[in-house]
């Protein structure tokens, strides 16, 4: 089915799917403006809070960061297993830094701010990215602050960035993780994106794909947007659906009436 989609849309490789480079990237403008922020704030040696609902580009803009940031001045480690106890959780910071993993709880935690004050000597800043970050342990989410503070406190050597599900906001409201929240200096929302961008998304995935001509009509890009409600991992889903099903039929546009028959056996499916 995979080579009879290619060769009815004259595609050089399947669109929509995670491979594609962090250079490859397209982002909206809202989008570019929460990496820009992100950034800046990096350059600042501050700390940063980045919510949003599932699938509206979280991840995306965390890859898009990846390739924005210089590597010869930032170090940046990904960890994106949030269900970790405290141990764990900074076993698993050594590895991401190329660490011997210790033993004990108090070891790991010495072995990555010894890191990270070495790494300040050398003039590169290193910045944590925690990932699905609101499944963060309460005993993690605790002790976060304590890892940001050196030299009482007067000392920016460490960024984190924390990525989740808006209700994070709401963890880090109570008053036990005020101390960590109060280091979050720079907080940003990602929304869904508008039917412009989904429509400018898809062309753009299609473009790299080898397609350069138009395959969804006005009226199925505005189905796909709504069912998507501008998230662009469920348009991915449900745009290659479509494409499959035109390849299947040999239609050479995805219309709005097969758009209407993927999305309500998507709904019916879930």
């Amino acid at each position: 089915m995979s080579q009879q989609l290619l060769s009815a849309f004259g595609l050089a490789h399947l669109p929509f799917t995670k491979e594609i480079p962090d250079a490859e990237l397209w982002l909206p403008p809202s989008k570019e403006a929460v990496v820009t922020d992100v950034v800046d704030a990096l350059e600042s040696r501050q700390s940063v809070l980045v919510a949003g609902e599932p699938g509206v580009g979280k991840t995306c803009v965390l890859r898009a960061l990846r390739h924005r940031l210089p590597k010869e001045r930032f170090r940046l480690s990904y960890c994106h297993n949030a269900t970790l106890g405290r141990r764990d959780f900074y076993r698993q910071l050594c590895l991401a830094l190329g660490l011997q993993a210790k033993a004990t709880a108090a070891a790991v935690f010495h072995a990555v701010t010894t890191h990270v004050q070495e790494l300040a000597t050398s003039r590169v800043h290193p910045v944590f990215l925690l990932d699905e970050a609101h499944l963060l342990h309460p005993d993690v989410l605790g002790h976060l602050h304590i890892l940001l503070n050196y030299d009482w406190d007067s000392r920016p050597l460490l960024s984190v960035v924390l990525v989740g599900l808006p209700e994070l906001e709401a963890r880090l409201a109570t008053s036990l993780h005020k101390p960590l929240l109060s280091r979050l200096h720079t907080r940003v929302r990602i929304d869904p994106v508008s039917l412009e961008d989904s429509a400018e998304y898809l062309r753009h995935r299609l473009r790299l794909a080898g397609c350069d001509r138009e395959l969804f009509p006005r009226d199925a890009l505005a189905l796909l947007h709504e069912a998507s409600e501008g998230a662009h991992r469920e348009l991915d889903r449900l745009a290659l659906l479509c494409l499959r099903d035109a390849a299947r039929l040999k239609r050479k546009l995805v219309d709005g009436e097969l758009v209407r028959a993927v999305i309500e056996r998507a709904q019916l499916a879930a």
